[in-house]
């Protein structure tokens, strides 16, 4: 849970002073001045987003009682589709103590520390790969941070579901451990845990080899969007929705980059001698 000591004001000055870094550090035309330079700048946007996250959940603190409303029309919105019973689901689990314990656990603490594990792993191993990944990563948590401007509570905080809030039962409760000015209930749809683990699932099926990685997506993707679910802190809605917002995320990083190889090709060769499989290299490199 030390992830969540990082508030909006310390994520700030870090992004800053990191920015700085990369700025200064290439005046030491050192070898490694330039690596320190671009892990500088990537590490400064993690902390950037991370400050936006924080502060677009500020902004949806008091609203307890249009989450509330919210939450319960998403609550009907899935019996009218026959989307299974969250419920039902959860009992499947309750009578298991360590489990209950250990996916209470994951929800607190992998959410974060895996897409930093992601990051690193991304930059250090597929470097040519690490711009489209992050491009993706800040995409969807910004459509999404937008999203969640409308207040929608949990299924934990609307009452009358027979849910049980897993987390505070047995005192692992994210929220009491870093307090209400910090982590925000009512930013439930759609669930950037989901969208967060299932972009690493694509990301490492795509750049990954061997049969591990099939291990590491299941796991991560599938299992993050079982644990926020069996927790209570989700609807299924809400990780079809992020997974929904994580594919226009998809499709409008794709778009930007074929705009700015096009505006790249256009820098260096006259217009009329671009052809089109130029620009779809680019697209796809």
């Amino acid at each position: 849970m030390s992830w969540l000591h990082l508030d909006v004001r310390s994520a700030s000055v870090t992004a800053v002073v990191l920015l700085a870094l990369a700025l200064i550090a290439p005046l030491a035309r050192r070898r490694w001045s330039a690596w320190l330079a671009a892990a500088a700048f990537e590490t400064a946007v993690v902390c950037a987003l991370f400050a936006l996250w924080q502060v677009a959940n500020g902004m949806t603190h008091g609203h307890e009682q249009g989450g509330l409303s919210h939450g319960r029309d998403v609550w009907a919105a899935e019996r009218w589709l026959h989307l299974p019973s969250e419920t039902s689901a959860q009992q499947l689990v309750l009578g298991h103590h360590t489990v209950v314990r250990a996916i209470n656990y994951y929800y607190a603490t992998a959410h974060l520390t895996g897409m930093v594990v992601f990051l690193v792993w991304l930059w250090l191993r597929h470097r040519d790969r690490y711009p489209q990944w992050r491009n993706i990563v800040a995409i969807f948590t910004g459509i999404a941070l937008l999203v969640e401007m409308i207040p929608v509570a949990p299924p934990r905080l609307i009452g009358h579901t027979g849910l049980v809030d897993t987390a505070t039962l047995y005192g692992q409760s994210v929220y009491a451990f870093v307090g209400s000015d910090l982590a925000d209930q009512y930013a439930a749809l759609p669930s950037i845990h989901v969208g967060w683990a299932v972009l690493i699932a694509v990301a490492v099926v795509r750049c990954g080899r061997g049969w591990a990685k099939w291990i590491v997506a299941l796991g991560h993707g599938l299992g993050t969007f079982l644990v926020v679910v069996l927790t209570a802190n989700h609807y299924w809605l809400d990780g079809i929705s992020a997974i929904t917002v994580l594919a226009l995320a998809w499709v409008a990083e794709r778009g930007l980059r074929r705009l700015t190889s096009r505006w790249s090709l256009r820098q260096l060769v006259p217009a009329h001698q671009i052809q089109p499989d130029q620009i779809q290299q680019g697209a796809d490199s």
